[in-house]
């Protein structure tokens, strides 16, 4: 990379653009429907901070979400030789964010390595053994942490205006030897950080924008990845990215990335006023999904507040109603409080997605077993008892850096990457040796059950009764607002779950074509033996 950036400060001085790429999933991704909707927030926060820098253009192509006359190569997917003949990148920032987009980003690495472009990688899969991996695999130098302010010092570095060694929070190689320089403290000054600019997607149609307030989250779940003490923003920054979204793009749906939405109760009370008063104002009502955790039901309050915001549907992390593996996630819940703290968001209104994993190992020395098709069953059970409106139930995934993957290595129960890729790690996909007495085949077929029994052709039918039945509104006169909800709630419930059912579909189709079944017979070989 000195070599680069020694070449470059020789030449004359002129506008140069970094091009910021999120990669896209796997073709057989259950979440491409999804992503064709939205984007994801950090690349762009990423991109608004340099948008200013002197000398400097740039850009984000999200391969996910690519529809607005994008050039394609003959596969279908973006085509970045034509990108460079348009508009040369001179330096490219790749987002790893997604574990199971890592194949297409070093795939995209190493393409502009070819063309001597510098290539700058970020995001939570890299960690541990993960940043000399993606060293030796075409990037350049990976941001350890938020990347804000990392990234316009990278950028003033390749200019050759101040020393890469001297960077906070990156990695690179010298001479095959890892450089690591110290750590960089978290961000916590968020108001001096500009307000995210979605102009900056190209190509893209965002219907669903990402915002957010908190970072970090701090319930340190066993299996996730984002960790560190919560640092919250103002609600006036987030009533900002909002109000600015909808003035300058007609935005009205919006996804509050936040892991801890209603934490903070007070500014979020605040906030949520900030946001009725704002819709009042301009005379337009928002759909917000927030993520936010199930004990949050018993404050009246807030979710009276969060209904009056606009806040009409609630991701929840259920997880599993099954103690013991709750134990083993070091989740602070019961099942027997599960059921009723659902109802709760059910009867305050609120559309509930349940968020679900299936067969989560537990800690050596526990005496439990539950075959997979006892498993199936209570987790149905759970999901009619508790009233969810929408479903998405994963496998456990080893996601690198956190507490499971540390574990299961030390059981050595992980298939080698060497025949079940980073492409597999989506949730979609047995990647460890199951508790018994599971097989990895069963714990598959039993996600599909599970979601393919959910999401079914027949809601197409409820479809139309539901648009026939419209007119019985007319019975809540009384109450049109009680009679709405009713009747939205079933309607959008028949819709998704219909969508639902054809997304699963196409994916079981796509699943037909892939070898992942004799790379795990071949996996479970090698592990076998090792």
């Amino acid at each position: 990379m000195e070599g680069w950036i020694r070449s470059q400060s020789d030449q004359t001085r002129k506008r140069r653009r970094l091009r910021i790429i999120i990669p896209a999933y796997p073709a057989f991704n259950i979440y491409s429907r999804v992503a064709r909707l939205t984007t994801a927030l950090g690349p762009v926060s990423v991109a608004t901070s340099v948008h200013d820098m002197e000398g400097w253009d740039v850009e984000v192509i999200d391969e996910n979400n690519y529809r607005r006359a994008g050039p394609k190569d003959d596969a279908g997917m973006p085509d970045h030789a034509t990108l460079q003949k348009l508009r040369p990148a001179d330096v490219v920032g790749f987002y790893g964010g997604l574990t199971s987009t890592i194949p297409r980003l070093y795939e995209l690495a190493r393409f502009y390595r070819k063309r001597g472009i510098m290539r700058i990688a970020g995001g939570q899969h890299f960690i541990e053994e993960n940043i000399t991996e993606a060293l030796q695999s075409g990037v350049d130098v990976v941001v350890i942490g938020e990347g804000e302010e990392t990234i316009k010092e990278l950028l003033l570095a390749c200019e050759g205006r101040r020393p890469q060694s001297e960077i906070a929070g990156i990695a690179y190689l010298d001479k095959d030897q890892l450089i690591q320089t110290r750590e960089r403290a978290p961000l916590s000054d968020f108001d001096r950080l500009p307000i995210p600019d979605f102009s900056l997607v190209r190509y893209a149609k965002i219907k669903i924008y990402p915002v957010g307030r908190v970072r970090g989250c701090g319930m340190d779940c066993e299996f996730c990845t984002v960790k560190g003490k919560a640092r919250y923003a103002s609600g006036e920054r987030l009533m900002e990215q909002i109000s600015s979204l909808f003035e300058t793009r007609g935005a009205k749906r919006f996804f509050i990335v936040d892991d801890l939405f209603g934490q903070d109760r007070l500014e979020t009370l605040r906030l949520c006023q900030l946001l009725q008063d704002y819709q009042k104002m301009v005379k337009k009502r928002f759909k917000i999904t927030v993520q936010i955790r199930l004990d949050k039901a018993k404050d009246a309050e807030l979710l009276r507040t969060m209904r009056e915001a606009g806040i009409n549907q609630v991701a929840i992390g259920f997880e599993s109603p099954i103690g013991e593996e709750l134990k083993a996630m070091d989740k602070r819940l019961k099942p027997e409080d599960m059921v009723s703290l659902s109802r709760l968001f059910h009867k305050a209104g609120f559309l509930v997605h349940g968020m679900f994993i299936f067969g989560y190992p537990l800690t050596e020395g526990a005496n439990f077993r539950m075959p997979a098709k006892e498993r199936i069953g209570r987790l149905r059970e759970f999901i009619k008892r508790a009233r969810v409106d929408t479903v998405q139930v994963l496998l456990p995934v080893p996601l690198p850096g956190t507490e499971l993957t540390h574990r299961l290595k030390q059981q050595n129960r992980i298939y080698s990457k060497d025949y079940l890729g980073w492409e597999y790690y989506d949730g979609n996909f047995p990647l460890f040796v199951p508790d018994e007495p599971m097989t990895p085949e069963e714990m598959q077929a039993s996600i599909r059950l599970i979601m393919g029994r959910f999401y079914r052709f027949k809601h197409m039918f409820q479809i139309g009764f539901n648009i026939l039945s419209f007119p019985l509104l007319f019975f809540y006169l009384h109450n049109l607002r009680r009679g709405w909800r009713k009747w939205y709630r079933i309607w959008t419930n028949s819709v998704t779950r219909f969508g639902g059912w054809l997304i699963l579909r196409r994916w079981f189709s796509e699943f037909k074509k892939d070898s992942f079944s004799s790379k795990l017979a071949e996996a479970k070989k090698m592990l076998a033996h090792s």
